[in-house]
């Protein structure tokens, strides 16, 4: 995770919350009010956040006093202590939600991920994810799958080539299409071709694709196309693949299945924050 791009995020949410000022928590507390919070766990899963805290909590206030207990990836339980922070109130106040909202999205689908490996459970095919991210969390979303033992598939539409089947209706084949690719893009580009039929698995091996994604094939179907596709030519799953029916997919033979639920329908893992103020020290 690029932590200037964190860093720089961050301080947009917090702009958009706080805007102008906490009118809340500075007409309550005065500048020197001193306090602590604690994060608590309220559901069993995978943590990921740590420098969301950190960082985040730093950004108000480099004097806070923050300690965080777990690290990314690990297992958590129910009233486990993940974090405590303590300092002027008004900066605990005025970062909390925002630091909260991001850990519990985080390590929801860090606990998403790790489940379908785990339902997966296969020795040689990966789980990665796809760009069905909220729009600007995208780098928060992909290193929660990374944490919960997944893999990332292309950042954005810059960094691979990836050919749709609206790309080949309007090139006219997928031959074409790859053509006009490898005319301009550079060597370290590589291009993905989808397919949906065994004549376009041929094609696209005559193409020179250097993947090759099975987009809505059964587990069979996919065991059929695989058998066309030459050593050295990486293979993906996607569409159609679910929880309930990854399992059938663990001897496919394909290198990766790409899940758009690990990003788009997880659930935020539930986590809460305790309050303590510190009279003495007003």
């Amino acid at each position: 995770m690029n932590k200037l791009k964190l860093r720089s995020q961050l301080q947009q949410f917090f702009i958009e919350d706080i805007g102008e000022q906490d009118i809340t928590t500075d007409l309550i507390f005065s500048d020197e009010t001193k306090g602590e919070i604690v994060f608590l766990a309220k559901d069993n899963g995978i943590f990921c956040g740590e420098e969301i805290i950190k960082t985040g909590f730093q950004l108000l206030n480099n004097e806070l006093n923050i300690h965080v207990f777990v690290k990314d990836g690990e297992s958590i339980e129910i009233g486990q202590q993940l974090a405590r922070v303590s300092g002027k109130i008004s900066d605990l106040l005025k970062g909390e939600r925002v630091v909260l909202n991001l850990i519990q999205r985080m390590s929801g689908i860090a606990t998403m991920t790790k489940r379908a490996v785990n339902t997966l459970n296969s020795d040689f095919t990966k789980i990665c994810d796809t760009r069905k991210t909220t729009p600007g969390l995208r780098m928060l979303e992909k290193y929660a799958v990374k944490t919960g033992g997944g893999y990332n598939h292309r950042f954005g539409l810059y960094d691979g080539v990836m050919i749709k089947d609206n790309h080949i209706s309007f090139a006219g084949s997928i031959i074409k299409a790859v053509e006009a690719v490898r005319q301009s893009a550079g060597l370290m580009v590589k291009v993905e071709v989808e397919v949906e039929t065994e004549e376009q698995v041929m094609e696209a091996v005559r193409a020179g694709a250097d993947v090759i994604m099975f987009d809505n094939r059964t587990p069979e179907e996919i065991k059929e196309f695989i058998k066309l596709v030459p050593a050295g030519i990486i293979t993906e799953a996607s569409g159609g693949i679910q929880l309930s029916n990854l399992a059938d997919y663990q001897d496919t033979g394909v290198h990766y299945i790409s899940l758009g639920f690990l990003t788009h329908s997880y659930k935020a893992l539930d986590i809460s924050v305790k309050v303590f103020w510190n009279k003495g020290d007003e």
